[in-house]
Protein backbone atom coordinates (compact mmCIF):
# COMPACT_ATOMS: atom_id res chain seq x y z
CA UNK A 1 0.00 0.00 0.00
CA UNK A 2 0.98 3.93 -0.78
CA UNK A 3 1.23 6.21 2.24
CA UNK A 4 0.42 10.14 1.73
CA UNK A 5 4.33 10.77 1.09
CA UNK A 6 4.01 7.96 -1.67
CA UNK A 7 6.05 4.93 0.37
CA UNK A 8 5.12 1.63 -0.18
CA UNK A 9 4.01 -0.20 2.79
CA UNK A 10 2.46 -3.93 3.27
CA UNK A 11 -1.14 -4.25 2.22
CA UNK A 12 -3.46 -3.15 -0.74
CA UNK A 13 -3.05 -0.19 -2.97
CA UNK A 14 -4.11 3.32 -1.08
CA UNK A 15 -6.77 5.51 -2.94
CA UNK A 16 -4.82 8.82 -1.79
CA UNK A 17 -3.22 10.03 -4.59
CA UNK A 18 0.33 11.01 -4.27
CA UNK A 19 0.70 13.07 -7.07
CA UNK A 20 1.10 16.87 -5.46
CA UNK A 21 -1.56 18.57 -7.63
CA UNK A 22 -4.25 15.95 -6.84
CA UNK A 23 -3.00 15.70 -3.47
CA UNK A 24 -3.55 19.81 -2.75
CA UNK A 25 -7.04 19.75 -4.66
CA UNK A 26 -8.27 16.50 -2.59
CA UNK A 27 -7.00 17.54 0.88
CA UNK A 28 -9.88 20.34 1.30
CA UNK A 29 -12.43 17.88 0.16
CA UNK A 30 -10.43 15.84 2.90
CA UNK A 31 -11.29 18.82 5.57
CA UNK A 32 -15.40 18.69 4.15
CA UNK A 33 -15.41 15.22 4.95
CA UNK A 34 -13.90 15.50 8.60
CA UNK A 35 -16.14 18.80 8.93
CA UNK A 36 -18.96 16.61 8.18
CA UNK A 37 -17.97 13.42 10.64
CA UNK A 38 -17.85 15.86 13.46
CA UNK A 39 -20.38 18.21 13.14
CA UNK A 40 -22.58 15.34 13.07
CA UNK A 41 -21.52 14.10 16.46
CA UNK A 42 -21.30 17.56 18.00
CA UNK A 43 -24.31 18.60 16.52
CA UNK A 44 -26.24 15.70 18.68
CA UNK A 45 -24.95 16.89 21.80
CA UNK A 46 -27.79 19.79 21.09
CA UNK A 47 -30.12 18.76 18.71
CA UNK A 48 -31.41 15.84 20.98
CA UNK A 49 -31.73 18.69 23.62
CA UNK A 50 -34.57 20.65 21.95
CA UNK A 51 -36.74 17.56 21.19
CA UNK A 52 -36.34 15.80 24.54
CA UNK A 53 -39.48 17.60 25.80
CA UNK A 54 -41.77 16.19 23.02
CA UNK A 55 -40.23 12.63 23.03
CA UNK A 56 -40.44 12.35 26.63
CA UNK A 57 -44.24 12.83 26.43
CA UNK A 58 -44.58 10.37 23.17
CA UNK A 59 -42.36 7.63 24.99
CA UNK A 60 -44.03 8.44 28.32
CA UNK A 61 -41.00 8.81 30.39
CA UNK A 62 -41.17 10.30 33.88
CA UNK A 63 -39.40 13.39 34.98
CA UNK A 64 -36.43 11.44 36.45
CA UNK A 65 -35.60 9.27 33.47
CA UNK A 66 -35.83 11.99 30.73
CA UNK A 67 -31.97 13.14 31.92
CA UNK A 68 -30.99 9.36 30.54
CA UNK A 69 -31.18 10.51 27.11
CA UNK A 70 -28.67 13.14 27.33
CA UNK A 71 -26.69 11.57 29.98
CA UNK A 72 -26.15 7.86 27.93
CA UNK A 73 -24.69 9.75 25.40
CA UNK A 74 -22.18 12.11 27.39
CA UNK A 75 -21.34 8.82 29.61
CA UNK A 76 -20.06 6.64 26.72
CA UNK A 77 -18.52 9.44 24.44
CA UNK A 78 -16.12 11.16 26.73
CA UNK A 79 -15.76 7.90 28.73
CA UNK A 80 -14.37 5.43 25.72
CA UNK A 81 -12.59 8.12 23.51
CA UNK A 82 -9.03 7.43 25.22
CA UNK A 83 -9.54 3.58 24.34
CA UNK A 84 -11.30 4.90 20.35
CA UNK A 85 -8.22 7.21 19.98
CA UNK A 86 -5.71 3.85 20.46
CA UNK A 87 -8.17 1.60 18.37
CA UNK A 88 -7.47 4.45 15.39
CA UNK A 89 -3.75 4.07 15.96
CA UNK A 90 -3.62 0.32 15.73
CA UNK A 91 -6.06 -0.76 13.21
CA UNK A 92 -5.51 2.85 11.26
CA UNK A 93 -7.82 5.88 11.35
CA UNK A 94 -9.73 6.16 8.23
CA UNK A 95 -11.14 3.07 8.63
CA UNK A 96 -11.88 3.36 12.30
CA UNK A 97 -13.83 6.89 10.80
CA UNK A 98 -15.54 5.17 8.37
CA UNK A 99 -17.19 1.85 11.20
CA UNK A 100 -18.03 5.15 13.56
CA UNK A 101 -19.69 6.97 11.13
CA UNK A 102 -21.60 3.62 10.00
CA UNK A 103 -22.42 2.65 13.47
CA UNK A 104 -23.69 5.99 14.99
CA UNK A 105 -26.31 5.96 11.77
CA UNK A 106 -27.27 2.67 12.86
CA UNK A 107 -27.47 3.70 16.36
CA UNK A 108 -29.56 6.79 15.03
CA UNK A 109 -31.65 4.61 13.42
CA UNK A 110 -32.81 2.67 16.00
CA UNK A 111 -32.81 5.91 18.57
CA UNK A 112 -36.00 6.82 15.97
CA UNK A 113 -37.61 3.54 15.68
CA UNK A 114 -37.52 3.94 19.70
CA UNK A 115 -40.87 3.02 21.33
CA UNK A 116 -39.67 3.04 25.02
CA UNK A 117 -37.47 5.75 26.99
CA UNK A 118 -34.97 2.90 27.76
CA UNK A 119 -35.02 1.94 23.90
CA UNK A 120 -33.91 6.12 23.31
CA UNK A 121 -31.10 5.67 25.82
CA UNK A 122 -29.67 2.73 24.81
CA UNK A 123 -30.06 4.24 21.25
CA UNK A 124 -28.04 7.28 22.66
CA UNK A 125 -25.61 5.36 24.48
CA UNK A 126 -24.81 3.29 21.17
CA UNK A 127 -24.16 6.61 19.61
CA UNK A 128 -21.62 7.69 22.47
CA UNK A 129 -20.08 4.34 21.65
CA UNK A 130 -19.34 5.02 18.13
CA UNK A 131 -18.51 8.84 18.68
CA UNK A 132 -16.08 7.87 20.52
CA UNK A 133 -14.51 5.78 17.84
CA UNK A 134 -14.87 7.92 15.06
CA UNK A 135 -14.07 11.26 16.85
CA UNK A 136 -10.20 10.66 17.69
CA UNK A 137 -9.82 9.79 13.96
CA UNK A 138 -11.03 13.29 12.36
CA UNK A 139 -8.47 15.39 14.42
CA UNK A 140 -5.68 12.92 13.62
CA UNK A 141 -6.76 12.71 9.88
CA UNK A 142 -6.80 16.89 9.25
CA UNK A 143 -2.82 16.68 10.91
CA UNK A 144 -2.15 13.80 7.97
CA UNK A 145 -3.71 15.92 5.57
CA UNK A 146 -2.89 19.29 6.25
CA UNK A 147 1.26 18.88 7.58
CA UNK A 148 2.16 22.10 6.41
CA UNK A 149 1.61 24.50 9.60
CA UNK A 150 0.19 27.34 7.18
CA UNK A 151 -2.39 25.15 5.71
CA UNK A 152 -3.03 23.25 8.95
CA UNK A 153 -3.92 26.44 11.12
CA UNK A 154 -6.24 27.59 8.32
CA UNK A 155 -8.12 23.70 8.28
CA UNK A 156 -8.20 23.74 12.57
CA UNK A 157 -9.94 27.13 12.46
CA UNK A 158 -12.29 25.81 10.46
CA UNK A 159 -12.29 22.87 11.77
CA UNK A 160 -13.05 24.75 15.22
CA UNK A 161 -15.83 26.74 13.66
CA UNK A 162 -17.69 24.02 13.13
CA UNK A 163 -17.13 22.12 16.46
CA UNK A 164 -17.98 24.96 18.03
CA UNK A 165 -20.59 25.94 15.73
CA UNK A 166 -22.45 22.21 16.21
CA UNK A 167 -24.22 23.32 19.46
CA UNK A 168 -26.26 26.32 17.98
CA UNK A 169 -27.01 24.67 14.75
CA UNK A 170 -28.10 21.71 16.81
CA UNK A 171 -30.60 24.23 18.31
CA UNK A 172 -31.66 25.52 15.61
CA UNK A 173 -32.22 22.29 13.82
CA UNK A 174 -33.48 21.01 16.75
CA UNK A 175 -36.35 23.67 16.80
CA UNK A 176 -37.34 23.14 13.07
CA UNK A 177 -37.22 19.67 13.23
CA UNK A 178 -39.38 19.39 16.55
CA UNK A 179 -41.99 22.04 14.90
CA UNK A 180 -42.32 20.79 11.55
CA UNK A 181 -41.76 17.38 11.72
CA UNK A 182 -41.10 14.84 14.44
CA UNK A 183 -38.68 14.47 17.39
CA UNK A 184 -37.45 11.57 15.46
CA UNK A 185 -36.48 12.60 12.52
CA UNK A 186 -33.98 14.33 15.17
CA UNK A 187 -32.13 10.90 14.98
CA UNK A 188 -33.25 9.84 11.66
CA UNK A 189 -31.19 13.07 10.06
CA UNK A 190 -27.76 11.53 11.03
CA UNK A 191 -28.27 8.84 8.41
CA UNK A 192 -28.15 10.49 5.51
CA UNK A 193 -25.34 12.76 6.77
CA UNK A 194 -23.37 9.73 8.16
CA UNK A 195 -23.56 7.65 4.33
CA UNK A 196 -22.74 11.12 3.12
CA UNK A 197 -19.66 11.52 5.15
CA UNK A 198 -18.43 7.30 4.57
CA UNK A 199 -18.32 8.40 0.83
CA UNK A 200 -16.62 10.98 0.97
CA UNK A 201 -14.01 9.37 3.46
CA UNK A 202 -13.72 6.59 1.26
CA UNK A 203 -13.12 8.97 -2.02
CA UNK A 204 -11.11 11.80 -0.06
CA UNK A 205 -8.95 10.98 2.83
CA UNK A 206 -5.57 9.36 3.01
CA UNK A 207 -5.39 5.50 4.31
CA UNK A 208 -2.21 5.55 6.92
CA UNK A 209 -1.58 2.00 7.87
CA UNK A 210 -1.84 1.36 11.58
CA UNK A 211 0.22 -0.06 14.12
CA UNK A 212 0.81 -3.43 14.83
CA UNK A 213 2.59 -2.70 17.86
CA UNK A 214 -0.15 -0.11 19.40
CA UNK A 215 -1.44 -2.48 21.73
CA UNK A 216 -4.85 -2.06 24.15
CA UNK A 217 -4.37 -1.29 27.61
CA UNK A 218 -7.13 -3.28 29.34
CA UNK A 219 -6.06 -1.48 32.76
CA UNK A 220 -6.10 1.94 31.13
CA UNK A 221 -9.23 1.54 29.38
CA UNK A 222 -11.17 0.10 32.56
CA UNK A 223 -9.81 2.71 35.40
CA UNK A 224 -9.39 5.44 32.49
CA UNK A 225 -12.44 5.39 30.86
CA UNK A 226 -13.94 3.88 34.00
CA UNK A 227 -13.10 6.85 36.00
CA UNK A 228 -14.29 9.16 33.48
CA UNK A 229 -17.02 7.99 33.05
CA UNK A 230 -18.10 8.26 37.12
CA UNK A 231 -16.67 11.55 37.09
CA UNK A 232 -19.22 12.46 34.75
CA UNK A 233 -21.98 10.10 36.18
CA UNK A 234 -21.30 12.35 39.53
CA UNK A 235 -21.80 15.83 38.11
CA UNK A 236 -24.75 14.64 36.11
CA UNK A 237 -26.57 13.20 39.27
CA UNK A 238 -25.31 16.33 41.30
CA UNK A 239 -27.05 18.63 38.67
CA UNK A 240 -30.60 16.47 39.30
CA UNK A 241 -30.22 15.49 43.22
CA UNK A 242 -27.56 17.89 44.79
CA UNK A 243 -24.01 17.51 45.88
CA UNK A 244 -24.71 15.78 49.51
CA UNK A 245 -26.68 12.68 48.27
CA UNK A 246 -24.88 9.60 48.48
CA UNK A 247 -24.55 8.39 45.39
CA UNK A 248 -22.79 11.75 44.23
CA UNK A 249 -20.38 11.46 46.79
CA UNK A 250 -19.93 7.42 45.91
CA UNK A 251 -19.80 8.28 42.23
CA UNK A 252 -16.94 11.20 42.74
CA UNK A 253 -15.04 9.10 45.22
CA UNK A 254 -14.78 5.93 42.98
CA UNK A 255 -13.98 8.41 39.78
CA UNK A 256 -11.06 10.02 42.41
CA UNK A 257 -9.80 6.04 43.24
CA UNK A 258 -9.88 4.90 39.43
CA UNK A 259 -8.29 8.07 37.80
CA UNK A 260 -5.62 7.62 40.47
CA UNK A 261 -4.93 4.42 40.12
CA UNK A 262 -4.91 5.44 36.16
CA UNK A 263 -2.41 7.66 36.77
CA UNK A 264 -0.36 5.46 38.20
CA UNK A 265 -0.63 3.15 35.92
CA UNK A 266 -0.08 4.74 33.04
CA UNK A 267 3.56 5.97 34.60
CA UNK A 268 4.90 2.28 34.63
CA UNK A 269 3.36 0.51 32.17
CA UNK A 270 5.16 0.44 28.13
CA UNK A 271 2.57 0.34 26.20
CA UNK A 272 -0.22 3.21 28.31
CA UNK A 273 -3.43 3.96 26.37
CA UNK A 274 -2.55 7.69 27.62
CA UNK A 275 1.48 8.11 27.13
CA UNK A 276 1.96 10.76 30.10
CA UNK A 277 4.00 12.65 27.81
CA UNK A 278 1.00 13.99 25.93
CA UNK A 279 -0.05 15.68 29.13
CA UNK A 280 3.47 16.82 31.07
CA UNK A 281 4.63 19.54 28.07
CA UNK A 282 3.63 22.66 30.15
CA UNK A 283 2.51 24.22 26.86
CA UNK A 284 0.63 20.86 25.80
CA UNK A 285 -1.06 20.23 29.16
CA UNK A 286 -1.92 24.00 29.86
CA UNK A 287 -3.61 23.63 26.82
CA UNK A 288 -5.71 21.23 27.03
CA UNK A 289 -6.54 22.15 30.43
CA UNK A 290 -7.68 25.56 28.62
CA UNK A 291 -10.00 23.43 26.23
CA UNK A 292 -11.89 21.65 29.47
CA UNK A 293 -12.17 24.94 31.34
CA UNK A 294 -13.13 26.82 28.71
CA UNK A 295 -15.91 24.29 27.48
CA UNK A 296 -16.74 23.86 31.34
CA UNK A 297 -17.55 27.25 31.62
CA UNK A 298 -19.48 27.90 28.27
CA UNK A 299 -21.47 24.88 28.33
CA UNK A 300 -24.15 25.36 30.72
CA UNK A 301 -24.66 29.08 29.72
CA UNK A 302 -25.09 28.25 26.48
CA UNK A 303 -28.08 25.98 27.87
CA UNK A 304 -29.08 28.84 29.89
CA UNK A 305 -29.45 30.97 27.20
CA UNK A 306 -32.10 28.68 25.47
CA UNK A 307 -34.02 28.40 28.57
CA UNK A 308 -33.98 32.55 28.94
CA UNK A 309 -35.75 32.52 25.29
CA UNK A 310 -38.09 29.92 25.81
CA UNK A 311 -39.47 29.57 29.01
CA UNK A 312 -38.84 33.09 30.50
CA UNK A 313 -39.38 35.56 27.42
CA UNK A 314 -41.82 32.67 26.03
CA UNK A 315 -39.74 32.26 22.19
CA UNK A 316 -41.15 29.14 20.72
CA UNK A 317 -38.60 26.26 19.76
CA UNK A 318 -38.18 27.33 16.46
CA UNK A 319 -37.30 31.30 17.23
CA UNK A 320 -35.51 30.61 19.73
CA UNK A 321 -33.21 28.36 17.44
CA UNK A 322 -33.19 31.43 14.81
CA UNK A 323 -32.26 33.56 18.23
CA UNK A 324 -29.66 31.53 18.64
CA UNK A 325 -27.95 32.42 14.93
CA UNK A 326 -25.63 35.46 15.42
CA UNK A 327 -23.55 33.45 17.84
CA UNK A 328 -23.00 30.55 15.90
CA UNK A 329 -22.57 33.26 12.75
CA UNK A 330 -20.34 35.29 14.48
CA UNK A 331 -18.41 32.11 16.12
CA UNK A 332 -17.82 30.72 12.54
CA UNK A 333 -16.58 34.07 10.95
CA UNK A 334 -13.95 34.37 14.42
CA UNK A 335 -13.30 30.83 13.83
CA UNK A 336 -12.32 30.54 9.87
CA UNK A 337 -11.74 34.91 9.57
CA UNK A 338 -9.85 35.93 11.78
CA UNK A 339 -8.52 32.93 14.08
CA UNK A 340 -7.74 30.67 11.01
CA UNK A 341 -6.00 33.61 9.06
CA UNK A 342 -4.06 35.12 11.98
CA UNK A 343 -2.69 31.66 14.01
CA UNK A 344 0.26 31.42 11.23
CA UNK A 345 1.38 34.82 11.91
CA UNK A 346 0.83 35.18 15.60
CA UNK A 347 2.09 32.72 18.74
CA UNK A 348 -1.57 31.38 19.99
CA UNK A 349 -1.32 32.79 23.28
CA UNK A 350 -2.27 36.33 21.48
CA UNK A 351 -5.51 34.95 20.71
CA UNK A 352 -6.44 32.80 23.41
CA UNK A 353 -6.48 35.05 25.58
CA UNK A 354 -8.30 37.88 23.75
CA UNK A 355 -11.25 35.29 23.01
CA UNK A 356 -11.59 34.22 26.66
CA UNK A 357 -11.56 37.45 27.50
CA UNK A 358 -14.35 38.28 24.74
CA UNK A 359 -16.32 35.05 26.59
CA UNK A 360 -15.90 36.48 29.57
CA UNK A 361 -17.36 39.98 28.66
CA UNK A 362 -20.40 37.84 27.73
CA UNK A 363 -20.71 36.13 30.72
CA UNK A 364 -20.45 39.59 32.40
CA UNK A 365 -23.25 40.73 30.31
CA UNK A 366 -25.73 37.73 31.27
CA UNK A 367 -24.94 38.41 34.77
CA UNK A 368 -27.17 41.26 34.84
CA UNK A 369 -30.33 38.92 33.33
CA UNK A 370 -33.45 39.86 34.92
CA UNK A 371 -37.07 38.61 33.59
CA UNK A 372 -37.38 42.31 31.84
CA UNK A 373 -34.23 42.04 29.86
CA UNK A 374 -34.76 42.37 26.08
CA UNK A 375 -33.10 40.52 23.23
CA UNK A 376 -31.28 43.38 21.55
CA UNK A 377 -29.98 45.44 24.49
CA UNK A 378 -28.59 42.21 26.50
CA UNK A 379 -28.63 38.84 24.91
CA UNK A 380 -27.80 39.30 21.43
CA UNK A 381 -24.92 41.52 22.31
CA UNK A 382 -23.81 39.18 25.08
CA UNK A 383 -24.02 36.18 21.66
CA UNK A 384 -22.00 38.18 19.96
CA UNK A 385 -19.30 38.26 22.30
CA UNK A 386 -19.32 34.55 22.90
CA UNK A 387 -19.44 33.84 19.34
CA UNK A 388 -16.46 36.30 18.73
CA UNK A 389 -14.38 34.48 21.92
CA UNK A 390 -14.91 30.58 21.03
CA UNK A 391 -14.63 31.49 17.52
CA UNK A 392 -10.97 33.13 17.90
CA UNK A 393 -9.73 30.74 21.11
CA UNK A 394 -10.24 27.30 19.93
CA UNK A 395 -8.04 27.06 16.53
CA UNK A 396 -5.49 27.93 18.60
CA UNK A 397 -5.74 26.22 21.43
CA UNK A 398 -6.38 22.76 19.54
CA UNK A 399 -3.09 23.58 17.39
CA UNK A 400 -1.37 24.05 21.02
CA UNK A 401 -2.68 20.92 22.19
CA UNK A 402 -1.50 18.88 19.40
CA UNK A 403 1.40 20.35 18.52
CA UNK A 404 4.95 18.61 18.54
CA UNK A 405 3.09 14.95 18.46
CA UNK A 406 4.58 12.25 17.00
CA UNK A 407 2.65 10.54 14.02
CA UNK A 408 2.15 7.65 16.28
CA UNK A 409 0.24 9.25 18.78
CA UNK A 410 -1.42 11.33 16.56
CA UNK A 411 -4.60 9.74 17.51
CA UNK A 412 -4.63 9.39 20.81
CA UNK A 413 -2.99 12.76 21.07
CA UNK A 414 -6.97 13.73 19.20
CA UNK A 415 -8.94 11.63 21.65
CA UNK A 416 -7.35 13.43 24.42
CA UNK A 417 -8.63 17.02 22.81
CA UNK A 418 -12.02 15.33 22.54
CA UNK A 419 -11.65 14.34 26.11
CA UNK A 420 -11.27 17.25 27.99
CA UNK A 421 -13.83 19.12 25.74
CA UNK A 422 -16.71 16.31 26.10
CA UNK A 423 -15.46 15.68 29.96
CA UNK A 424 -15.28 20.47 30.28
CA UNK A 425 -19.01 19.88 28.58
CA UNK A 426 -20.59 17.49 30.77
CA UNK A 427 -18.89 18.92 33.96
CA UNK A 428 -20.31 22.36 33.01
CA UNK A 429 -23.71 21.86 32.46
CA UNK A 430 -24.48 19.59 35.44
CA UNK A 431 -22.31 22.21 37.64
CA UNK A 432 -24.14 25.10 36.30
CA UNK A 433 -27.28 23.67 36.51
CA UNK A 434 -27.20 22.84 40.20
CA UNK A 435 -25.57 26.50 41.03
CA UNK A 436 -28.50 27.28 39.37
CA UNK A 437 -30.86 25.39 41.01
CA UNK A 438 -29.28 26.29 44.49
CA UNK A 439 -29.26 29.96 43.88
CA UNK A 440 -33.36 29.50 42.36
CA UNK A 441 -34.09 27.74 45.44
CA UNK A 442 -32.41 30.47 48.06
CA UNK A 443 -34.04 33.09 46.26
CA UNK A 444 -37.82 31.69 46.39
CA UNK A 445 -37.21 31.10 49.87
CA UNK A 446 -36.39 34.91 50.55
CA UNK A 447 -38.47 36.23 48.39
CA UNK A 448 -42.29 36.13 47.70
CA UNK A 449 -45.00 37.36 45.14
CA UNK A 450 -46.71 36.18 41.97
CA UNK A 451 -44.00 36.64 39.72
CA UNK A 452 -41.50 35.37 41.98
CA UNK A 453 -40.64 32.09 40.14
CA UNK A 454 -39.73 33.48 36.80
CA UNK A 455 -37.44 35.92 38.61
CA UNK A 456 -35.77 33.24 41.06
CA UNK A 457 -35.23 31.46 37.74
CA UNK A 458 -33.37 34.02 36.02
CA UNK A 459 -31.77 34.89 39.35
CA UNK A 460 -30.18 31.40 39.26
CA UNK A 461 -28.94 31.81 35.29
CA UNK A 462 -27.44 34.76 36.50
CA UNK A 463 -25.51 33.58 39.58
CA UNK A 464 -24.56 30.45 37.23
CA UNK A 465 -23.13 33.21 34.76
CA UNK A 466 -21.09 35.01 37.49
CA UNK A 467 -19.31 31.31 38.10
CA UNK A 468 -18.60 30.88 34.77
CA UNK A 469 -17.48 34.41 34.46
CA UNK A 470 -14.88 33.23 37.51
CA UNK A 471 -14.05 30.41 35.45
CA UNK A 472 -13.04 32.01 32.20
CA UNK A 473 -11.34 34.76 33.69
CA UNK A 474 -8.98 32.19 35.63
CA UNK A 475 -8.87 30.30 32.37
CA UNK A 476 -6.99 33.25 30.41
CA UNK A 477 -5.06 34.04 33.11
CA UNK A 478 -3.87 30.32 33.68
CA UNK A 479 -3.09 30.23 29.42
CA UNK A 480 -1.12 33.92 29.31
CA UNK A 481 1.20 32.67 32.33
CA UNK A 482 1.71 29.18 31.04
CA UNK A 483 0.97 28.99 26.99
CA UNK A 484 4.32 30.41 25.74
CA UNK A 485 5.20 27.75 22.60
CA UNK A 486 4.14 28.47 19.35
CA UNK A 487 2.97 25.13 17.14
CA UNK A 488 4.47 27.18 13.79
CA UNK A 489 8.09 26.54 14.87
CA UNK A 490 7.11 23.00 16.41
CA UNK A 491 4.35 21.53 13.57
CA UNK A 492 5.43 18.53 12.24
Amino acid sequence: MLNETGKKTNGTKSTWSTDPARLRARRWWGLVVIAIAQLMIVLDTTIVTIALPTAQQDLGMSDASRQWVITAYTLTFGGLLLLGGRIADRLGRRRTLIAGILGFAVASGLGGMADSGWMLVAARAGQGVFAALLAPSTLALLMAVFPGPAERAKAIGIYSGVLTAGGGIGLVGGGLITSYLDWRWCMYVNIPIALLAAVGAIAALPDPPGRTDARIDVLGALTGCGGIAALVYGFSEAGEHGWHTPRVSLCLALAAALLLTFGIAQARLRAPLLPLRILTGRHRGAALATIALATLGLFGVFLFLTYQLQSVMGYSAVRAGLAMLPLVSMNVAAATQLSGRLLPKLPPRLLIVPGLLCAAGSLALLTQLTQQSSYTAVILPAELLLGLGIGTLFGPAVATATSGVAPHDAGIASATVNTAQQTGASIGTALLNTIAAGATSTYLADHHGAQVLRDATVHGYATAATWALGIMLGTAALAALCITADPRRTAP
